[in-house]
Order: C-alpha cells, then structure tokens, then sequence
C-alpha cells in the first residue's frame, strides 16, 4: 500500500509517540526469562547469553527421511561445549510456489505439517537436557521459508514474486511483501499459525510450549520490514500489525517474552521514528539489531584486506545508535544476527577466517562492555552454526532433497555465513562465553 509524503510523515510522527508509552513488563513466572527495564532476568540474576542461530533444528529433530536426531544431539553438545545457551529457531515455513523456499514446510494453506511440529517438539525438550533456551521466529520476511510472500499467494489467486528475480529487481519483492499487514486474510491465516503454535503441548514432553520456559521468546518474524522504500510503505499499518500480532501471542501465552526480529534500523528505511514507534509498544519486550557488513556493501568480501576497516567503523556506529535508541526505550537490545565471510568470500570450510575473526571479536567486545557498563545489551545470536554439515555439491548450493541443513539458508551458498566444527571463530565464541560467566551477577 503506497501513500503520498504528507501522509507517510504524519503516520511515522504520530506513531513516534506510542515510544513514550509506558513498557509493560513480561510476567515473572519462575524459570521464565523476563523483562526488568533494560535487563533480561531469570529470577533475581541478569540473563545474558551468548546464543546462536540455528533456524533448521526442527528438522533435524524431526523423526522422517529428511530429519537425524543423532545430529542433531551432536551439535547441541557441540554449541554447549563452547558456551552457546542460546538458540534462535525456525518455528514455521508456509510451504507454496516459491523457487527458494526449504521443503517441507511446517504448513501448507489449508494441512499442518504433524511431523515437523514432533521434531520442534524434540529439539526443544534436547534442549532443555542441554539447559539452553529457544527463540522462535512465526514467520519470516523472506522468502527461504515461504514467508509472508507465501501467505499472500495462498490467498489472492497464487500470484507472488521470486526474491532476486531479474524481471523483478530490488525493491519490487519487498514491496510486494508490504501487502501482508493490510491483508485480513493472509494475516489471519498467520495469526492461525500462532495460535496453533503457542498453544501447542509438546508431544514429547507433555508440557504446553506456553509453561516451557526452555522458549526465551516468541518473535513475529524474520526480518519484518515495513516495505523496500518509502513510497510502498504504510508504517501505522505495519505497526498496528506488530501490536495485535504481539497482543495476540501475550493474550495466549503470558509467561514469554514477545519481540519483533527487526535488522533494527536497516529494517525500518533507516528511520528512527519507525523504529521507536514498533518497539515502544507495550506488548514487545526488547529490541534487536541484525549486522550484515557484506550485504550491505560496507565491505567488499573479495578484497576484505581493504574494506574490512569502513566496516568496523560502521559496525560500531550501528551498534551504539542501537544502544542509544534501547536506552531512550529502557529495553533489552539484543545483537541477534551478525555474520561475516571467510577470507576471499570463500565458501570451503578449509579457507581460513580471519577477518571474521576480527568482526567476532569485535561484536564480543562491544557486548561485553555494554554488559559491564550496566547497558541494555543482553546477548547476541551469531549467524549461524553449521557444525559437521558439509556442502553436497561442489558449486555450493541448496538444492531440493539436500539433507546436510546448515546455518546458511537453502537461497545461500552453502558455508557463506556460517561457522564450522573446527572454525577458529569456534575458540572467539567460547572466550566470550567464558568472558561473559565472569561478569558480577551472572547467569547464562
């Protein structure tokens, strides 16, 4: 939906103030992580993670052709090893048309994906074995796992765009995308999902997910941009969509804390305002910020021996705006995407990581200081694990009925992102986690 200058500035100032309202804290269930001004807590302690994300552990735990439980054990002693607690999670993939889209999904239009729901149910009680906790994301902006391109092809007669169609260049899929918050229908089919979802029992556990506090959070989605420009945008009605969405989850499930997903001010056109507007709601309970050096031209992967500096720099500029805007809300920021090529833009998990190393330690030691300080930064989540998984094919790509999942997504080459058993960045994180144990007050 599209509207002139006049009513898009009017929308983002009057929608500025709902940052002044007052934050609602997260109930303070025992066991439950929850929302104290800037703090995440877990009973009378600070709750600071050191997390990873790993968006395909329903289907690893899946009990199908597709899933391997015994790895999937592997490579949570693996993240546990190094001091990872945290896990962000695929909770749902609308399966339909799109060329990019992991098969199967979790739901079709109309069926549910009984055996992919078992194998969330059996990575979160691992988990909780493991005491880790889960981020689970109910849809994404993208297209890798259907997504809100997949939900608007279900209900306006299969039309859709590809991501990264030439027909269709940049910002095209993006704006399309925005039709998803004014859309009853496509929105109502999500907010089914959520209530199929938060309402859940394990089936392995027999527990409800809402009185599981192995879930950290609900989060509405991946990456949930407003719109790919300004023109396309209709920010009161994206916001309005982060309400009701946040106020539906809460009213099902009052134990968990609701976030958004946003890349933070890269998913809000770069405004402030926006920002505010979305995570000064009363029913979000944090912020989070996504780092992309790469994608976003501030490096240059194949000559990172040149580039890597500018992206330091804006790499810590965009962290401190973030700590500034959490301030002005007194919210948890979480850092819950960051990644970084190996060396040369290689994919070979045999190429070294040096300037990754560099960026993760970076990140690390702009957390950890944040943390000593008494700031709003929480955890961070990198993107992602790969662990033992391996490329299939030598030209690095995804294709249907590939089965070694890793944390790069099927529209990704295969081992562009991620961090691989064996990866020095593997020792990075581990020294933070160790760094962050020794912090006054700690628990992880």
């Amino acid at each position: 939906m599209s509207m002139d200058r006049r009513g898009f500035l009017g929308a983002a100032t009057l929608l500025a103030g709902c940052a002044t309202m007052p934050a609602a804290p997260a109930a303070a269930s025992p066991g439950f992580v929850r929302r104290e001004g800037m703090r995440l807590m877990v009973g009378d302690r600070p709750y600071r993670f050191v997390g990873a994300n790993m968006w395909y552990a329903a289907y690893l735990g899946a009990d199908a052709p597709y899933g391997d439980r015994a790895r999937l054990g592997r490579e949570l002693d693996a993240l546990k090893a190094m001091g990872v607690t945290n896990l962000r999670i695929l909770a749902s993939a609308e399966e339909g048309p799109l060329r990019n889209a992991i098969k199967p999904g979790f739901r079709t239009a109309t069926t549910t994906n009984a055996t992919l729901l078992a194998g969330l149910d059996h990575a979160l009680a691992e988990m909780a074995k493991r005491d880790m906790r889960a981020v689970l994301y109910l849809t994404n902006f993208w297209e890798w796992s259907g997504g809100m391109m997949t939900y608007l092809s279900y209900v306006n007669g299969g039309r859709y765009l590809d991501m990264n169609d030439p027909a269709h260049p940049w910002p095209a899929f993006a704006n399309f995308n925005a039709q998803f918050y004014g859309d009853a229908r496509a929105t109502g089919l999500y907010r089914d999902w959520i209530r199929t979802l938060v309402s859940r029992t394990s089936s392995a556990t027999g527990r409800r997910y809402a009185d599981d506090p192995t879930i950290m959070a609900w989060q509405l989605a991946n990456e949930p941009r407003p719109a790919g420009d300004a023109d396309h945008a209709d920010v009161e009605q994206f916001t309005l969509w982060v309400r009701d969405s946040a106020r539906l989850v809460k009213s099902l499930d009052p134990n968990h804390l609701v976030c958004t997903g946003s890349e933070g001010l890269k998913g809000t056109l770069e405004r402030p305002d926006i920002l505010l507007a979305e995570h000064g709601l009363a029913e979000i309970d944090y912020l989070t910020a996504h780092i992309w050096p790469n994608n976003w031209d501030w490096v240059k992967q194949t000559d990172l021996a040149n580039t890597y500096p500018r992206g330091e720099t804006l790499t810590e500029e965009y962290i401190a705006r973030h700590v500034a805007l959490a301030r002005q809300l007194d919210k948890p920021l979480v850092i819950e995407e960051f990644g970084y090529p190996r060396d040369g833009g290689s994919n070979d998990p045999r190429v070294a990581t040096g300037y990754k190393d560099r960026f993760y330690r970076l990140i690390y030691a702009a957390a950890l200081r944040d943390m000593g300080e008494g700031g709003p930064i929480a955890g961070t989540n990198f993107w992602a694990w790969n662990g033992e998984a391996r490329a299939e094919h030598p030209d690095y790509r995804f294709r249907d009925g590939d089965r070694h999942y890793m944390g790069d997504p099927p529209h990704e080459p295969q081992g562009w992102y991620g961090i691989f058993t064996g990866d020095t960045t593997v020792r990075i994180v581990a020294d933070h986690a160790a760094a962050i144990a020794r912090l006054p007050g700690a628990r992880t």
